[in-house]
């Protein structure tokens, strides 16, 4: 019994009038009927969904923000046209992945794209970047990420737009904070759309060896990737002038099937260089001159022009972000993932 109760019990036995009795047992009676409908309506029963938007649960305890999560960091992104804007780093977030990423993939993809995305935003923060000396990152991909706003994916989303939405906002919540960590710090969290069947080491594409940027195998093929094989024909005059702009240096005097030497391959089977006119080009150097979708390719020379046949998309180092999507497919999470990509990395707090 509790103390209340010993009381009614005391004046009960010293006499107190019946009607006083009644009186008591019926609020008793009421208490144990009503006290289980006050509970259940704090925790979550049907009337919670009930409420508002925006209210909050009656059992809700509000906490201050954690100053290391996304939404307590802010982030400053000079646009295209050179203004500044201050974000909150999840809303940053949420525009790079809208853009980097297609948001129909499955979440543990797109987890995988945010701690990427954050990972690469955390290693310019603090530092001064010459294309834009007063903001942490900017919008120019051949600089820092991708971006689009809200109002412009959801154009491009069109009946999509409200899932789609929820979707990369949830990939950013459920990876909050989170990035990749290579002996404690931040690491260049590169990526690429697809491999031709393995990615490539960082030294045989930009000449610097970073451990964690080594290759892998990468499990995407031609039944997950659209484009996954891709042309590109110029024709022998085309191919001349670009060339020729290029490496002036270079014979391209005879039979075109003679302009072309037997590729070196790098260690996914891309070209990593070829003679071409008596000239050695890397293959990095041939896909920017003609534009084509990856390095690696064969070439076909004729009368009729050059064709190179190309696989994948991307400069093949990092993670593969179709790779990525096979392996969410097959039920990897995020981490595991990441860890598929990026050798001896840890998953752990932004610093």
């Amino acid at each position: 019994m509790k103390r209340n109760d010993w009381k009614i019990a005391e004046k009960t036995t010293s006499g107190t009038s019946m009607k006083q009795v009644a009186a008591t047992a019926l609020i008793l009676l009421l208490s144990l009927f009503l006290l289980p409908l006050l509970i259940f309506r704090g925790s979550g029963g049907p009337d919670e969904a009930a409420q508002p938007t925006g209210t909050l649960p009656l059992d809700h305890t509000v906490v201050s923000p954690d100053p290391t999560a996304d939404s307590g960091r802010t982030v400053r992104v000079q646009m295209g046209d050179g203004e500044v804007l201050s974000l909150p780093l999840d809303k940053y977030l949420w525009r790079v992945v809208a853009a980097e990423m297609p948001a129909s993939f499955e979440p543990a993809a797109l987890e995988a794209q945010t701690v990427a995305a954050r990972t690469y935003t955390a290693s310019k923060m603090g530092r001064t970047v010459e294309n834009h000396p007063d903001a942490d990152v900017c919008t120019d991909i051949n600089c820092c990420q991708a971006y689009i706003t809200p109002e412009e994916a959801a154009a491009n989303w069109g009946d999509k737009a409200e899932e789609y939405t929820a979707k990369i906002a949830a990939a950013v919540a459920a990876t909050d904070h989170m990035v990749i960590l290579y002996q404690g710090e931040p690491i260049q969290a590169v990526f690429f759309s697809s491999a031709a069947g393995r990615t490539v080491d960082a030294v045989e594409v930009w000449g610097n060896d970073v451990p964690y940027l080594a290759g892998v195998d990468s499990p995407e093929g031609e039944d997950d990737v659209p484009n996954y094989h891709s042309q590109v024909t110029v024709s022998l005059e085309e191919f001349k002038s670009a060339f020729l702009a290029a490496y002036p240096q270079a014979d391209l005097s005879g039979a075109p099937e003679s302009w072309f030497g037997v590729p070196e391959t790098n260690s996914a089977g891309g070209v990593a260089s070829v003679i071409v006119g008596g000239v050695v080009v890397k293959g990095s150097e041939l896909r920017t001159l003609f534009s084509l979708r990856s390095a690696n390719f064969t070439v076909a020379a004729g009368s009729e022009g050059i064709t190179f046949s190309v696989t994948g998309y991307g400069h093949g180092v990092g993670m593969s972000q179709y790779g990525a999507n096979t392996l969410a497919k097959e039920g990897k999470g995020y981490q595991e993932i990441l860890k598929w990509y990026y050798t001896g990395v840890e998953i752990g707090p932004m610093p």
